[in-house]
Protein backbone atom coordinates (compact mmCIF):
# COMPACT_ATOMS: atom_id res chain seq x y z
CA UNK A 1 0.00 0.00 0.00
CA UNK A 2 1.85 3.28 -0.67
CA UNK A 3 1.59 6.30 1.63
CA UNK A 4 -0.89 8.42 -0.27
CA UNK A 5 -3.34 5.78 -0.26
CA UNK A 6 -3.00 5.40 3.31
CA UNK A 7 -3.45 9.20 3.68
CA UNK A 8 -6.50 9.91 1.13
CA UNK A 9 -8.72 10.65 3.99
CA UNK A 10 -6.95 13.65 5.36
CA UNK A 11 -6.43 14.98 1.65
CA UNK A 12 -2.95 14.82 0.01
CA UNK A 13 0.15 13.47 1.49
CA UNK A 14 3.09 15.72 1.44
CA UNK A 15 4.67 16.07 -2.03
CA UNK A 16 8.10 14.77 -0.62
CA UNK A 17 5.87 11.42 0.58
CA UNK A 18 3.57 11.52 -2.56
CA UNK A 19 5.71 9.17 -4.56
CA UNK A 20 7.26 7.13 -1.52
CA UNK A 21 5.68 3.49 -1.05
CA UNK A 22 5.91 1.06 2.01
CA UNK A 23 6.48 -2.40 -0.46
CA UNK A 24 9.55 -0.34 -1.92
CA UNK A 25 11.70 -3.32 -1.83
CA UNK A 26 12.96 -5.02 -4.40
CA UNK A 27 10.77 -8.61 -5.37
CA UNK A 28 12.30 -11.19 -3.63
CA UNK A 29 14.08 -14.04 -5.84
CA UNK A 30 13.35 -17.89 -5.93
CA UNK A 31 17.09 -18.39 -3.57
CA UNK A 32 14.57 -16.63 -1.14
CA UNK A 33 11.60 -18.22 -0.49
CA UNK A 34 12.68 -20.84 2.63
CA UNK A 35 10.13 -19.82 5.12
CA UNK A 36 12.19 -18.75 7.17
CA UNK A 37 13.37 -15.76 5.19
CA UNK A 38 9.71 -15.42 4.41
CA UNK A 39 8.76 -15.29 7.58
CA UNK A 40 11.19 -12.63 8.62
CA UNK A 41 10.75 -10.60 5.34
CA UNK A 42 7.08 -10.55 6.20
CA UNK A 43 7.61 -8.90 9.71
CA UNK A 44 10.35 -6.43 8.69
CA UNK A 45 7.69 -5.86 6.11
CA UNK A 46 4.82 -5.11 8.73
CA UNK A 47 7.28 -3.13 10.92
CA UNK A 48 8.55 -1.06 8.30
CA UNK A 49 4.43 -0.46 7.49
CA UNK A 50 3.57 0.43 11.35
CA UNK A 51 6.58 2.71 11.34
CA UNK A 52 5.56 4.53 7.81
CA UNK A 53 1.69 4.72 9.94
CA UNK A 54 3.27 5.95 12.96
CA UNK A 55 5.31 8.91 11.31
CA UNK A 56 2.60 9.66 8.93
CA UNK A 57 -0.01 10.15 11.67
CA UNK A 58 0.72 13.27 12.61
CA UNK A 59 0.43 15.04 9.01
CA UNK A 60 -2.92 13.14 9.06
CA UNK A 61 -4.23 14.87 12.54
CA UNK A 62 -2.63 18.15 10.68
CA UNK A 63 -4.38 17.88 8.05
CA UNK A 64 -7.93 16.59 9.78
CA UNK A 65 -7.33 19.13 12.29
CA UNK A 66 -7.28 22.49 9.76
CA UNK A 67 -10.25 24.18 8.98
CA UNK A 68 -11.29 26.61 6.69
CA UNK A 69 -14.43 28.97 7.43
CA UNK A 70 -16.57 30.85 4.99
CA UNK A 71 -16.95 34.57 6.20
CA UNK A 72 -19.57 36.77 4.87
CA UNK A 73 -19.40 40.73 4.25
CA UNK A 74 -20.97 43.01 2.04
CA UNK A 75 -18.32 45.87 0.87
CA UNK A 76 -14.71 44.96 0.53
CA UNK A 77 -11.65 45.81 2.12
CA UNK A 78 -11.85 49.02 -0.05
CA UNK A 79 -14.10 49.98 2.96
CA UNK A 80 -14.00 49.93 6.93
CA UNK A 81 -16.66 47.38 6.92
CA UNK A 82 -14.62 44.42 4.22
CA UNK A 83 -11.48 45.60 6.12
CA UNK A 84 -12.69 44.32 9.71
CA UNK A 85 -13.77 40.83 8.25
CA UNK A 86 -9.96 41.00 6.92
CA UNK A 87 -8.62 41.67 10.10
CA UNK A 88 -10.75 39.06 11.64
CA UNK A 89 -9.48 36.47 9.38
CA UNK A 90 -5.65 37.74 9.45
CA UNK A 91 -5.61 37.56 13.92
CA UNK A 92 -7.00 33.42 13.37
CA UNK A 93 -4.85 32.49 11.01
CA UNK A 94 -2.06 33.82 13.12
CA UNK A 95 -3.12 32.69 16.42
CA UNK A 96 -4.32 29.59 15.30
CA UNK A 97 -0.91 28.52 13.49
CA UNK A 98 -3.37 28.29 10.32
CA UNK A 99 -5.35 25.33 12.11
CA UNK A 100 -8.22 27.51 11.43
CA UNK A 101 -8.54 29.79 8.49
CA UNK A 102 -11.39 32.33 7.15
CA UNK A 103 -11.69 32.75 3.80
CA UNK A 104 -14.02 36.16 3.11
CA UNK A 105 -16.37 36.68 0.30
CA UNK A 106 -16.84 40.31 0.01
CA UNK A 107 -19.76 42.20 -2.08
CA UNK A 108 -22.64 39.40 -0.64
CA UNK A 109 -20.98 36.66 -3.09
CA UNK A 110 -22.59 33.86 -1.08
CA UNK A 111 -26.11 35.51 -1.57
CA UNK A 112 -25.87 36.78 -5.00
CA UNK A 113 -25.31 40.49 -4.14
CA UNK A 114 -28.64 40.60 -1.66
CA UNK A 115 -27.13 41.48 1.48
CA UNK A 116 -30.63 41.45 2.81
CA UNK A 117 -30.50 37.20 2.44
CA UNK A 118 -27.20 37.16 4.22
CA UNK A 119 -28.92 36.68 7.92
CA UNK A 120 -31.37 33.71 6.07
CA UNK A 121 -28.46 32.27 4.69
CA UNK A 122 -26.41 32.02 7.49
CA UNK A 123 -29.61 30.22 9.72
CA UNK A 124 -29.58 27.62 6.56
CA UNK A 125 -26.08 26.73 7.25
CA UNK A 126 -24.87 27.82 3.95
CA UNK A 127 -22.70 30.90 5.48
CA UNK A 128 -20.17 30.16 8.25
CA UNK A 129 -19.05 33.30 9.17
CA UNK A 130 -20.33 37.09 8.62
CA UNK A 131 -19.27 40.79 9.57
CA UNK A 132 -22.90 41.71 9.20
CA UNK A 133 -24.76 44.48 9.53
CA UNK A 134 -27.66 45.84 12.07
CA UNK A 135 -29.78 46.82 8.44
CA UNK A 136 -29.60 43.95 6.87
CA UNK A 137 -30.54 41.70 9.81
CA UNK A 138 -33.36 43.56 11.26
CA UNK A 139 -36.08 42.03 9.13
CA UNK A 140 -35.02 38.69 10.95
CA UNK A 141 -34.46 40.06 14.38
CA UNK A 142 -36.79 43.11 14.94
CA UNK A 143 -34.98 44.28 17.84
CA UNK A 144 -31.99 45.35 15.51
CA UNK A 145 -34.32 48.30 14.60
CA UNK A 146 -33.64 49.64 17.58
CA UNK A 147 -30.19 51.08 15.98
CA UNK A 148 -32.44 52.21 13.01
CA UNK A 149 -34.47 54.97 15.17
CA UNK A 150 -33.84 58.19 13.59
CA UNK A 151 -31.90 60.46 15.78
CA UNK A 152 -31.84 57.64 18.72
CA UNK A 153 -27.78 57.99 18.93
CA UNK A 154 -26.49 61.60 19.17
CA UNK A 155 -22.55 60.85 19.28
CA UNK A 156 -19.95 57.99 19.08
CA UNK A 157 -20.27 58.07 23.15
CA UNK A 158 -24.13 57.04 22.29
CA UNK A 159 -23.65 54.32 20.18
CA UNK A 160 -21.04 52.63 22.76
CA UNK A 161 -23.53 53.00 25.43
CA UNK A 162 -25.90 50.68 23.63
CA UNK A 163 -23.45 48.27 21.99
CA UNK A 164 -21.54 47.65 25.55
CA UNK A 165 -24.61 48.08 27.88
CA UNK A 166 -28.36 46.31 28.65
CA UNK A 167 -29.08 47.12 25.37
CA UNK A 168 -26.46 45.40 23.78
CA UNK A 169 -26.31 42.17 25.89
CA UNK A 170 -30.65 41.96 24.73
CA UNK A 171 -29.90 42.32 20.95
CA UNK A 172 -27.11 39.72 21.15
CA UNK A 173 -29.86 37.70 23.30
CA UNK A 174 -32.08 37.90 20.40
CA UNK A 175 -30.09 37.14 17.78
CA UNK A 176 -29.09 34.13 19.10
CA UNK A 177 -32.45 33.18 19.40
CA UNK A 178 -32.63 33.36 15.96
CA UNK A 179 -29.79 30.21 15.42
CA UNK A 180 -26.88 32.34 15.18
CA UNK A 181 -24.33 33.26 17.96
CA UNK A 182 -22.99 36.73 17.88
CA UNK A 183 -19.14 37.58 18.83
CA UNK A 184 -18.45 41.00 18.81
CA UNK A 185 -19.87 44.39 17.71
CA UNK A 186 -17.93 46.66 14.87
CA UNK A 187 -18.94 50.07 12.96
CA UNK A 188 -20.36 50.89 9.73
CA UNK A 189 -20.57 54.57 10.86
CA UNK A 190 -23.25 57.28 10.94
CA UNK A 191 -25.35 57.56 7.95
CA UNK A 192 -25.81 61.14 6.13
CA UNK A 193 -27.62 62.05 3.67
CA UNK A 194 -26.88 63.54 0.25
CA UNK A 195 -28.73 64.68 -2.51
CA UNK A 196 -27.86 65.82 -6.56
CA UNK A 197 -29.99 69.74 -5.95
CA UNK A 198 -30.26 71.45 -3.01
CA UNK A 199 -28.59 71.68 0.38
CA UNK A 200 -30.93 69.92 3.38
CA UNK A 201 -30.97 71.84 6.52
CA UNK A 202 -35.03 71.46 7.45
CA UNK A 203 -37.17 68.65 6.72
CA UNK A 204 -39.13 70.69 4.08
CA UNK A 205 -36.40 70.72 2.05
CA UNK A 206 -36.18 66.41 1.82
CA UNK A 207 -40.12 66.71 0.58
CA UNK A 208 -40.77 65.31 -3.00
CA UNK A 209 -37.07 64.30 -3.11
CA UNK A 210 -36.37 60.35 -4.26
CA UNK A 211 -33.99 59.41 -1.84
CA UNK A 212 -32.88 55.80 -2.47
CA UNK A 213 -32.81 53.39 0.80
CA UNK A 214 -31.99 50.23 2.00
CA UNK A 215 -34.39 47.34 2.31
CA UNK A 216 -36.02 48.06 5.49
CA UNK A 217 -39.29 49.11 6.49
CA UNK A 218 -38.26 51.49 9.11
CA UNK A 219 -35.94 53.58 6.65
CA UNK A 220 -38.91 53.76 4.35
CA UNK A 221 -41.42 55.12 7.28
CA UNK A 222 -38.60 57.82 8.38
CA UNK A 223 -38.26 59.10 4.89
CA UNK A 224 -42.12 59.06 4.47
CA UNK A 225 -42.48 60.90 7.54
CA UNK A 226 -39.91 63.75 6.38
CA UNK A 227 -41.60 63.86 2.96
CA UNK A 228 -39.46 62.31 0.84
CA UNK A 229 -40.12 59.79 -1.57
CA UNK A 230 -37.98 56.77 -0.25
CA UNK A 231 -37.17 54.37 -3.20
CA UNK A 232 -35.73 50.90 -2.03
CA UNK A 233 -32.78 49.14 -3.83
CA UNK A 234 -29.44 46.90 -3.40
CA UNK A 235 -26.36 49.03 -3.19
CA UNK A 236 -25.70 47.54 -6.64
CA UNK A 237 -28.52 49.17 -8.29
CA UNK A 238 -27.72 52.22 -6.02
CA UNK A 239 -24.72 54.20 -8.01
CA UNK A 240 -26.68 53.77 -11.66
CA UNK A 241 -30.27 55.53 -10.17
CA UNK A 242 -28.13 58.38 -9.04
CA UNK A 243 -26.33 58.54 -12.56
CA UNK A 244 -29.65 58.46 -14.40
CA UNK A 245 -31.39 60.49 -12.16
CA UNK A 246 -33.53 58.22 -11.53
CA UNK A 247 -33.01 58.75 -7.87
CA UNK A 248 -32.43 62.33 -6.37
CA UNK A 249 -30.30 61.08 -3.27
CA UNK A 250 -28.60 58.63 -1.28
CA UNK A 251 -28.07 57.75 2.60
CA UNK A 252 -24.76 56.07 3.49
CA UNK A 253 -21.41 56.27 5.87
CA UNK A 254 -19.24 59.28 4.65
CA UNK A 255 -16.52 56.42 4.35
CA UNK A 256 -18.66 54.79 1.91
CA UNK A 257 -19.90 58.62 0.21
CA UNK A 258 -15.54 58.89 -0.10
CA UNK A 259 -14.68 55.55 -1.21
CA UNK A 260 -17.50 54.93 -3.29
CA UNK A 261 -16.80 58.58 -4.81
CA UNK A 262 -20.61 59.39 -5.10
CA UNK A 263 -19.78 62.79 -5.46
CA UNK A 264 -19.10 61.92 -8.96
CA UNK A 265 -22.91 60.61 -10.41
CA UNK A 266 -24.25 64.15 -9.41
CA UNK A 267 -24.26 63.80 -5.09
CA UNK A 268 -22.95 67.30 -4.95
CA UNK A 269 -24.88 68.23 -1.54
CA UNK A 270 -24.39 66.43 1.69
CA UNK A 271 -26.21 67.11 5.14
CA UNK A 272 -24.04 66.06 8.28
CA UNK A 273 -27.37 64.79 10.66
CA UNK A 274 -26.40 61.33 11.85
CA UNK A 275 -30.02 60.23 11.84
CA UNK A 276 -28.95 56.65 12.94
CA UNK A 277 -26.29 54.74 12.87
CA UNK A 278 -25.80 51.49 11.56
CA UNK A 279 -23.36 48.65 14.13
CA UNK A 280 -21.98 45.78 12.45
CA UNK A 281 -22.22 42.46 14.18
CA UNK A 282 -19.36 39.42 14.23
CA UNK A 283 -21.39 36.25 14.40
CA UNK A 284 -21.06 32.43 13.67
CA UNK A 285 -23.53 29.69 12.60
CA UNK A 286 -24.82 27.96 15.65
CA UNK A 287 -24.12 24.52 13.87
CA UNK A 288 -20.54 25.68 13.18
CA UNK A 289 -20.12 27.07 15.96
CA UNK A 290 -20.98 23.90 18.39
CA UNK A 291 -18.59 22.05 15.56
CA UNK A 292 -16.01 24.10 17.02
CA UNK A 293 -13.47 22.89 20.18
CA UNK A 294 -13.77 24.83 23.29
CA UNK A 295 -10.08 26.52 22.15
CA UNK A 296 -11.27 27.36 18.80
CA UNK A 297 -14.42 29.20 20.09
CA UNK A 298 -12.82 31.15 22.66
CA UNK A 299 -9.77 32.27 19.53
CA UNK A 300 -12.94 33.59 16.93
CA UNK A 301 -14.41 35.10 19.91
CA UNK A 302 -11.33 36.74 21.03
CA UNK A 303 -10.29 37.96 17.17
CA UNK A 304 -13.64 39.13 16.62
CA UNK A 305 -13.76 41.37 19.51
CA UNK A 306 -9.97 42.59 18.50
CA UNK A 307 -10.49 43.49 15.79
CA UNK A 308 -13.81 45.06 15.93
CA UNK A 309 -12.36 47.27 18.15
CA UNK A 310 -9.99 47.90 16.09
CA UNK A 311 -12.25 49.03 13.06
CA UNK A 312 -14.54 51.17 15.25
CA UNK A 313 -11.19 52.82 16.09
CA UNK A 314 -9.71 53.34 12.90
CA UNK A 315 -13.15 53.99 10.79
CA UNK A 316 -14.31 56.95 14.07
CA UNK A 317 -10.55 58.52 13.08
CA UNK A 318 -10.48 58.20 9.56
CA UNK A 319 -14.02 60.61 9.38
CA UNK A 320 -12.20 63.90 9.35
CA UNK A 321 -9.73 63.45 6.83
CA UNK A 322 -12.52 61.41 4.40
CA UNK A 323 -15.11 64.64 4.95
CA UNK A 324 -12.09 66.96 3.88
CA UNK A 325 -11.55 65.61 1.16
CA UNK A 326 -15.22 65.28 0.09
CA UNK A 327 -15.12 69.05 0.77
CA UNK A 328 -12.08 68.99 -1.20
CA UNK A 329 -13.86 67.48 -4.45
CA UNK A 330 -15.97 70.39 -4.33
CA UNK A 331 -19.18 68.87 -2.10
CA UNK A 332 -21.06 71.14 -0.15
CA UNK A 333 -21.25 69.97 3.14
CA UNK A 334 -24.02 71.31 5.51
CA UNK A 335 -23.61 70.56 9.23
CA UNK A 336 -26.64 71.02 11.27
CA UNK A 337 -27.21 73.22 14.45
CA UNK A 338 -29.18 71.94 17.58
CA UNK A 339 -32.28 73.69 16.26
CA UNK A 340 -32.60 72.08 12.77
CA UNK A 341 -31.43 68.77 14.81
CA UNK A 342 -34.62 68.92 16.79
CA UNK A 343 -36.63 70.00 13.75
CA UNK A 344 -35.79 66.38 12.02
CA UNK A 345 -36.26 65.02 15.36
CA UNK A 346 -39.87 66.31 15.91
CA UNK A 347 -41.32 65.37 12.01
CA UNK A 348 -40.02 61.60 13.32
CA UNK A 349 -41.19 60.95 15.79
CA UNK A 350 -44.10 59.06 14.44
CA UNK A 351 -41.91 56.11 13.36
CA UNK A 352 -41.11 55.68 17.31
CA UNK A 353 -44.82 55.37 17.93
CA UNK A 354 -45.37 52.81 15.43
CA UNK A 355 -41.54 50.71 15.78
CA UNK A 356 -41.34 50.59 19.58
CA UNK A 357 -43.85 47.95 20.09
CA UNK A 358 -41.96 45.84 17.02
CA UNK A 359 -38.96 46.30 18.72
CA UNK A 360 -39.73 46.09 22.20
CA UNK A 361 -41.14 48.92 24.74
CA UNK A 362 -38.71 47.82 27.45
CA UNK A 363 -35.43 47.83 25.00
CA UNK A 364 -36.11 50.77 23.75
CA UNK A 365 -37.02 52.85 27.06
CA UNK A 366 -33.60 50.71 28.18
CA UNK A 367 -31.55 52.20 25.11
CA UNK A 368 -33.25 55.88 25.87
CA UNK A 369 -31.82 55.74 29.59
CA UNK A 370 -28.37 54.78 28.13
CA UNK A 371 -28.32 57.34 25.55
CA UNK A 372 -29.16 59.84 28.50
CA UNK A 373 -26.53 58.74 30.84
CA UNK A 374 -23.87 58.90 28.42
CA UNK A 375 -24.31 62.47 27.67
Amino acid sequence: MTLTAVHANAGPAPRHLRHCTSDHSPALSQSQTARPRAAATGRSALMAGVLGLALLSPLMASDAEARELSVSTVLSDAFPWGQAAEKWAELVEERSGGDLTLRVYPNAQLVAGDQTKEFSAMRQGLIDLAVGSTINWSPQVPELNLFSLPFLMPDHAAIDALTQGESGKQVFAAIESKGIKPLAWGENGFREVSNSSKSITSPDDLKGLKIRVVGSPLFQDTFTALGANPTQMSWADAKPALTTGAVDGQENPLSVFDVARIDQVGQSHLTLWHYMADPLIFAANQRVWKSLSEQERTLLTETAREAGAWEIAMSREGNAQRLADIEARGVNVVKLDEDAMQAFRDATQSVYESWTPKIGEALVETARAEVEASR
